[in-house]
């Protein structure tokens, strides 16, 4: 994973593949069969496209007089031709999609993928003919897509110099960095990374030298592909062109950055350079040691560059405050906020105490916003989930199919007609409902087997024989733990407090009792349908000692859990920043729970998730 910088299920499937391992996987359903099949169609396709380009470029005279001369122009080395496996598609109209339908290739992926359209007349037409090709490669080295460059006297006056695939089933281009499967390594070595706009930037500079390098091909940065970059590093440098549409470019996407955790460091290079002809002129170590000495952090950039607009003007100065303040606030690290506000205050000649407030402030709208958007979407989740078709509405009895699927069973859902102090289950909460499946799974472990008497091991290494309810409810005392779900709460409540003579039989006490909730609780526990899952090892109406102590140790884990989430969402509030004392109250409680879940963690071993 680390090596190729792969998920796990990728790193997985990549060494089955090299060490010809077969990986036995689920069951797909015919959609998933058909959606997979049709990926790896589109894949195939492309991987033939690449292959035959790049042939063309070195094999055909037409390639080798126009497309490699091209290269051969900006300098490029076979080294580095064969590195990105560049290419060049014959001019003929339909010389590549011929040559594809005669190898076998479906003309109906030749048509998703872009590499053909279909004429009025039903032949296809080569999207690329006439071009050089740069292959698009995905993060694990698939070739997702291509763009292509008109070449020779053409591009005088063409507003379109370079195409791209479109979207497709396999190529998003917010989702792909041109050059990443190339420089993935040498991001993770340097623990930086070059961003520039386009191809030729990106392999000038790996034939100077410089190999962590990425184009987003002149579009703003997405989501998406930060996310993808942060995989590998937090720092990040903007390379643009020193002239004015350099400047405003090195601007774009920098609060998404900067939201997302990213250093920022910006480097403008000299008036009449791009990264491609500045790279030609310089060897690695001149590179390197321009870019140690004029990169710059953002706000620095940023505000020298507002600055140099605004010239005095105080509308305009305000309009700069503004804009910088908005920035800073992003940055989710309060040392690093600290330390852009310190900069900010020297560079504006503006108290520093001022800005702080100012950043708060931007915090806490920014904030509020955040929590409206979430309860808009979360109203709307609702209210979609309570809508019935006409026609779909039935009694609670009738239509009910209960999941067929073992491990569906692993936590049953809460029981019909228990949900005491719940209106509906639509207004369950996706916390509670977590904690109710799992109390679910300890209440039916004392209803079908609480009178068991089981050895279990104190804290002074002692053993003691206790029976399951006790254990149970003892346990979860000692932390002060109650159930949530109000019934659940109240059987292992009653049970513990009834008394228990010889011959005491917690079924027989649930089921014979006065209580109406507590009877159909019961009867429905036990039934075979709510079988406890493999993993809790029961068997019949017997239990293991470890399996309960597992399951009061993952309901202790699931509450730690909760809280420390509980905490960090208060951390994170503007509120509680400007409040140190409250503040370093919950960082010192989330520090306890830090603690603790690493004790449930080791006593649960590998299991916990």
């Amino acid at each position: 994973m680390k090596q190729e910088q792969l998920g796990y299920y990728d790193a997985l499937r990549f060494l089955a593949k090299k060490y010809g391992i077969e990986v036995e996987e689920r069951e797909l359903t015919p959609e998933e069969r058909r959606t997979q099949s049709e990926r790896e169609s589109m894949f195939a396709v492309n991987e033939w496209a690449s292959n035959y380009f790049h042939d063309a470029l070195l094999h055909t005279d037409e390639g080798q007089t126009i497309g490699l001369a091209y290269f051969r122009s900006r300098g490029f080395r076979d080294d580095i031709i064969e590195k990105f496996r560049l290419g060049f598609s014959p001019s003929a109209t339909d010389v590549m999609s011929k040559a594809a339908l005669q190898e076998g290739y479906k003309e109906d992926y030749l048509i998703k993928t872009g590499l053909s359209f279909k004429r009025d007349n039903g032949t296809l037409y080569d999207k690329y003919h006439g071009r050089v090709i740069f292959p698009w490669f995905s993060i694990s080295g698939k070739i997702v897509g291509f763009g292509g460059r008109v070449l020779d006297a053409r591009t005088k006056g063409v507003n379109q110099k370079y195409i791209n695939s479109a979207e497709s089933e396999i190529y998003h281009k917010a989702k792909e960095l041109f050059g990443l499967f190339q420089a993935k390594k040498a991001i993770s070595k340097e623990h930086n990374v070059f961003m520039v706009e386009g191809y030729t930037d990106v392999i000038s500079m790996h034939q100077c030298g410089i190999e962590n390098v990425v184009a987003n091909s002149g579009t703003a940065l997405s989501e998406d592909q930060i996310s993808i970059l942060h995989r590998f590093t937090n720092n990040i440098t903007l390379l643009y062109d020193g002239d004015a549409a350099g400047q405003k470019a090195a601007l774009r996407g920098t609060d998404m950055l900067l939201a997302r955790g990213m250093r920022i460091k910006i480097l403008l290079l000299p008036d009449n350079d791009d990264p491609d002809s500045f790279a030609r002129k310089h060897t690695s170590t001149e590179f390197r040691e321009y870019v140690d000495s004029h990169q710059v952090d953002f706000i620095t950039f940023k505000t020298n560059l507002l600055l140099n607009e605004a010239q005095g003007d105080p509308d305009k100065m305000s309009d700069l405050i503004r804009s910088i303040v908005e920035s800073i606030a992003v940055v989710p690290e309060e040392i690093e906020r600290s330390v852009y506000i310190h900069k900010c205050s020297e560079m504006l000649q503006i108290d520093e105490k001022m800005l702080i407030r100012e950043v708060m402030r931007t915090r806490k709208r920014n904030w509020e916003q955040r929590q409206r958007e979430k309860e808009i979407a979360e109203q709307r989740k609702r209210y979609l989930e309570n809508q019935v078709e006409p026609g779909d509405s039935q009694s609670a009895d009738e239509g009910t199919t209960e999941p067929q699927n073992e491990e569906s069973l692993s936590f049953p859902r809460p029981l019909e007609g228990e949900s005491e102090g719940v209106s509906s289950s639509s207004e369950v909460s996706p916390e509670d409902q977590r904690f109710y499946d799992m109390e679910q799974v300890i209440i039916q472990a004392v209803v079908r087997s609480g009178e068991q008497e089981l050895e279990f091991r104190q804290a002074d290494d002692s053993v003691q024989t206790r029976t399951v309810i006790d254990y149970i409810y003892d346990e979860l005392r000692a932390d002060g733990l109650v159930f949530r779900h109000p019934l659940y709460a109240r059987m292992l409540s009653a049970v513990h407090d009834a008394e228990r003579g010889e011959g005491f039989v917690a079924n027989n006490y649930f089921l014979n009792s006065p209580d109406a909730d507590f009877s159909k609780a019961a009867s429905r526990l036990m039934s075979d349908r709510y079988e406890l899952s493999a993993r809790n090892s029961q068997v019949g109406d017997t239990i293991s000692r470890d399996s309960v102590v597992r399951m009061v140790l993952e309901y202790k884990n699931l509450v730690v859990t909760s809280e420390m989430n509980r905490v960090m969402n208060q951390l994170s509030n503007p509120l509680v920043m400007n409040n140190t004392e409250q503040y370093m109250q919950l960082l010192q409680q989330q520090m306890e729970l830090t603690k603790r879940k690493k004790e449930l963690a080791k006593l649960l071993g590998a299991r916990v998730i």
